[in-house]
């Protein structure tokens, strides 16, 4: 008797081994994954940033306060446009980005 019971829970794991996931264990990787990306993502785009505040040493770059405005305008709709697409998420991105 001891014999089948172990052979019945070791079926059963295998079984429920094979099991998909359920919606709560799918929803917690697709919460991981947001999480992960959002994070990775966010901090390139503010080190890009800093990148381009590098820019304003007027010491080793010459620039005209049109193309400041052009930078900070376009940086700006950028943000707008991410604020759009988590607000609607079916909306596009632009187009690059020229002085």
């Amino acid at each position: 008797m001891q014999i089948i019971r172990v052979i019945f829970l070791t079926k059963l794991r295998e079984v429920c081994a094979m099991r998909p996931p359920n919606k709560l264990n799918k929803l917690q990787e697709k919460r991981e994954k947001f999480r992960s990306l959002a994070e990775s993502r966010t901090n390139k785009a503010i080190e890009a940033i800093s990148r381009v505040s590098n820019l304003s040493n007027r010491q080793l770059y010459e620039f005209e306060e049109s193309e400041v405005k052009k930078i900070i305008r376009a940086l700006r709709d950028a943000v707008t446009s991410v604020e759009s697409r988590f607000e609607s998420p079916r909306g596009k991105s632009g187009a690059g980005f020229k002085l």
